[in-house]
């Protein structure tokens, strides 16, 4: 399904559109207002990358400008509307692989050309503490370890789907959804070669999730969930996944605070996925922080029995094992990364670096270490510029690897 034909093709949509159009004359004139009255707002990211990898591939630069927009409506008895669209041009020649231009002596930089719809879903609120969203929709869970939106590459992924966000108890917020369709980051014309003829760039399923967060506990939060991914056309990626996390911070003395988390997952074969076995997650993160200073030390292991691993799929997986990409897909015989991560601020600037040690889960080789290293500065509320870098040493997996990131972006 792709994003320029699923939601056209929705019998839901009509169907909505008519009962609104079906409501009293007086009520039609509020109509009027709501789709007037709605909200506006456009986004642009120009960012260059490079990539260099110890292998045959050559080294890749990509100068890119994604352009974003969007028009939400005011609500009309509870019914409101979200339409948005993007696009990404390159700038001056593409030496890079971008999964669609095959390209592909260069080295992979996942920013394709293209022209979508990124979200187009309709929205009801007339239950109270209740949202609705059908359609194209943005989500993102917890922390983005399971399901999250992917916004650091270009082309955002985002969910063809029915979600359900419920409010009524207090502390509690329960978010249930049914995902039929994942518009992932390589665009509607990123496929797979010739014989297996998949679209990568859309991940077809009928996968019911569902989230739960309660936080009226002083000591944190606490998050049950359960992931049920029933893939269409990649039968070997059905899971079902189900876990629960905790997070918090405790106020120390001279304000500083303590930071902890700690998060434990299972995950085993699903509908039709021909394999039969159980993998599972944890991780542990312990801090300290005080104002724009912070310094954690944390440890994820995603367990693999040398034939499967743990996965996650719908993850905003640039934001974990470091930002060299090397561990998108866990490895068959798993992944432990140990790291150490400092944030601070300086005349305005903020600043990250973050230190990691991955190694097998199974067996326990060192596959080889990472450093990762951002300074961001907001010119306003609106402008952002930014540099980022990343150096991945390997020992026993992958090629060492050098990436480079400069960009700049508007939001209004």
């Amino acid at each position: 399904m792709s994003r320029h034909s699923s939601l056209v093709g929705s019998p839901l949509i009509p169907i909505a559109a008519l009962a609104l159009l079906a409501l009293p004359a007086q009520a039609a004139e509020n109509f009027g207002d709501a789709l007037t009255g709605g909200k506006a707002w456009l986004d642009a990211r120009y960012r260059y990358e490079s990539v260099s990898e110890e292998n045959a591939k050559k080294a890749a630069n990509a100068s890119t400008l994604r352009l974003r927009f969007g028009y939400q409506t005011g609500e009309y008895h509870g019914f409101g509307a979200l339409l948005e669209a993007e696009h990404l041009s390159t700038l001056g020649a593409d030496n890079y692989n971008s999964t669609t231009n095959r390209k592909t002596a260069y080295s992979t930089i996942a920013d394709p050309e293209f022209s979508e719809i990124n979200q187009g879903y309709l929205s009801y609120s007339g239950i109270s503490d209740t949202q609705l969203k059908y359609g194209r929709q943005r989500i993102v869970l917890d922390n983005h370890r399971f399901i999250g939106n992917v916004g650091w590459r270009q082309n955002e992924q985002t969910f063809d789907a029915f979600t359900v966000v419920n409010k009524s108890l207090p502390g509690t917020t329960l978010t249930a959804g049914y995902i039929h369709n994942v518009n992932r980051v390589f665009s509607d014309q990123s496929k797979l070669p010739v014989a297996t003829f998949a679209n990568v760039g859309n991940a077809h399923m009928k996968s019911p999730i569902l989230n739960v967060s309660y936080k009226g506990w002083s000591a944190g939060e606490v998050v049950g969930y359960g992931y049920l991914l029933d893939y269409a056309d990649f039968a070997t990626s059905s899971t079902q996944t189900w876990g629960l996390r905790f997070t918090g911070e405790r106020a120390l003395a001279n304000g500083l605070k303590l930071l902890y988390t700690a998060e434990y997952a299972t995950q085993s074969d699903y509908k039709s996925n021909p394999a039969n076995y159980r993998v599972d997650y944890g991780f542990l993160e312990g801090g300290l922080g005080k104002g724009v200073h912070s310094l954690k030390l944390g440890y994820e292991r995603l367990e693999g029995n040398g034939t499967k691993s743990f996965q996650t799929p719908l993850a905003t997986l640039h934001a974990f094992n470091g930002w060299a990409d090397i561990f998108l897909a866990t490895p068959a015989t798993g992944l432990e990364d140990a790291y150490l991560a400092a944030g601070t601020a300086l005349y305005g600037v903020k600043l990250a670096a973050i230190y990691h040690d991955y190694r097998a889960d199974q067996g326990n080789a060192r596959y080889g270490s990472e450093w990762d290293l951002q300074a961001t500065r907001a010119i306003d509320k609106n402008c952002l510029v930014g540099v980022k870098y990343a150096t991945y040493n390997a020992k026993t997996f992958a090629a060492d690897t050098d990436k480079f990131w400069l960009w700049a972006e508007a939001k209004f």
